[in-house]
């Protein structure tokens, strides 16, 4: 972690500089140095240093005090350390009314740059998580601040801005990995419940009897090892939103417990015999195709049109590749400040690799193949050789073209997947083949397909 901050020694004396730079380096530091004030300032112009070290007293050229009035003008967060052999009050009001951060008096002590530099670091390293931190709060949930160029994102996002205040249910459909929690937290922050709490239950991670007490809670004594009453997601999330991911993995029995809810307000913990009413917006979601599940029998009908109320389908990342490039950079300038990486952006060639790649995990699998490529990558552009290990995947998910078949035969297929992947919508379907409406009527028609 030490090496991806950079610090600057400047310094006239050839000796003095590098003994400071060593003993920096010594420490784990990437230390560069300059010999003048104008060299300083050319090399704080190209990087972004965490701590400048500045000698005041440098003969010919710029002085201390100018370089540090210009490293602070390109670099107003700029951390900077002046050094002197001549140290009176006059000098060091001065520097630090100029915005030196400290002032070190020549013959330096290893032992105390070192400790300064370590209070600094630490400093500078709550100052990157705060960033980030906020960085998440104010965009992760806003509709304006999610990443998407795509008009069909941009359909969506208008959508879940118009529904975001209603009581309605939200029936979030997409594959896995799509950003359906992000949609979902979306609508609950920018609604006037946004002020309440937003709980999320995977409805696929538990099994049946742990779900029910973690939807709806117990009382002391229901069980073994039920020492006192708990609270259940639903309780907790009273006057906000609870977000059921995985729906279409409920159980047949939490399935009328959960309509219950959804239709009367109201449930009861598990061992009690006391009615406990809620006010509760419901979004669920699902990579299932929910209305084949009800003709299956494996999904209740009623249930299913509670949920669905309102519906919003988010499009696989290959079917909005322009958000790629905007997705990418993202991730990049994140996750270089999460790992502590000097990575910076991605090369033309290695982007062309995530444009063409088809992303079966959508947006999940690109943040950690980004993640992936810039923990082993050792230089700040990430290349083509840095996402080698998709070519693998790519491989894998390559279509091939059955012997004999007929072009007539492979569109007819292509609009069946289409379909399929739309769940019978005929305005999506048609969307993501590239044709107009009429046309794929036409075609439905022709080949006799069945939506």
């Amino acid at each position: 972690m030490k090496a991806n901050w950079q610090i600057l020694v400047v310094d006239d004396e050839e000796v003095m500089r590098e003994s400071m730079a060593a003993w920096l380096r010594e420490d784990g530091y990437n230390v560069d140095v300059a010999a003048s004030g104008r060299e300083a300032i050319e090399l704080a112009r190209k990087t972004d240093y965490a701590i400048h070290f500045i000698d005041l007293k440098m003969p010919g050229g710029i002085d201390g005090i100018e370089t540090l009035m210009e490293i602070r003008r390109m670099r107003p967060d700029a951390a900077i350390i002046i050094i002197t052999a001549y140290a009176t009050v006059d000098t060091a009001i001065v520097a630090m009314k100029e915005g030196a951060q400290e002032y070190i008096v020549k013959p330096c002590n290893p032992e105390e740059i070192s400790l300064l530099v370590s209070r600094i670091i630490k400093v500078k390293n709550l100052q990157r998580e705060n960033r980030i931190l906020r960085q998440k709060l104010t965009r992760q949930y806003q509709f304006h601040d999610i990443i998407s160029k795509s008009p069909r994102m941009r359909e969506i996002l208008d959508l879940a801005g118009e529904v975001a205040s209603l009581r309605s249910t939200v029936l979030i459909r997409g594959e896995s990995g799509t950003g359906k929690e992000l949609i979902a937290r979306a609508i609950h922050f920018s609604g006037d419940r946004g002020a309440k709490p937003f709980v999320a239950v995977s409805c696929a991670a538990l099994a049946e009897s742990l779900l029910e007490s973690e939807l709806f809670g117990y009382e002391k004594g229901s069980f073994t090892g039920a020492a006192e009453r708990k609270k259940g997601k639903f309780e907790l999330a009273n006057g906000g939103t609870i977000f059921l991911d995985e729906i279409g993995d409920i159980p047949p029995k939490l399935q009328a417990d959960l309509l219950r809810v959804l239709q009367e307000k109201s449930f009861y913990r598990i061992g009690g015999n006391e009615e406990v009413r809620v006010d509760v917006r419901v979004v669920a979601a699902t990579h299932k195709d929910l209305k084949q599940a009800v003709e299956d029998g494996a999904f209740r009908e009623d249930l299913y049109y509670r949920l669905n109320v309102i519906e919003i389908r988010i499009p696989p990342l290959r079917e909005r590749k322009e958000d790629i490039p905007l997705l990418a950079a993202h991730f990049v300038d994140r996750l270089s400040h999460e790992t502590g990486k000097d990575v910076r952006q991605i090369s033309d060639p290695a982007m062309r690799i995530l444009m063409d790649y088809d992303w079966p995990g959508n947006v999940r699998e690109l943040e950690n193949a980004i993640e992936r490529a810039i923990v082993s990558s050792r230089a700040p552009v990430l290349t083509e050789d840095d996402f080698s290990f998709l070519g693998e995947g790519a491989a894998s998910h390559t279509f091939r073209v059955p012997d004999n078949m007929t072009i007539e035969a492979m569109e007819k297929l292509m609009i069946e997947a289409a379909l399929r992947r739309t769940g019978g919508n005929v305005k999506e379907a048609a969307a993501s083949l590239g044709i107009d409406r009429s046309t794929l009527y036409e075609k439905l028609k022709r080949f006799g397909i069945e939506r």
